[in-house]
């Protein structure tokens, strides 16, 4: 199992749009509304690797609204 955080940064005013198409995600475990530099925070969760990147670049960010992300992976 692999596991993910997205830091996503949106179009101001889009983050409630931005936290309703990701929580549509079957990966997407869980997602928060923050403030500061980053405006959307989610945590993902795949079997593998590859199955990762395939999320980041194929669903998350092609996404209307999203400025800018960073996506920090977790080994456990």
């Amino acid at each position: 199992m692999e596991r993910a955080y997205m830091l996503i940064s949106c179009e101001i005013g889009e983050e409630q749009s931005l936290y309703s198409q990701l929580k549509k995600i079957p990966e997407v475990k869980s997602c928060l509304i923050t403030y500061g530099s980053y405006d959307v925070v989610a945590e993902f969760v795949t079997d593998s690797a590859s199955q990762i990147n395939e999320i980041i670049t194929s669903k998350i960010r092609k996404l209307p609204n999203i400025r800018s992300t960073i996506t920090l992976r977790v080994t456990t």
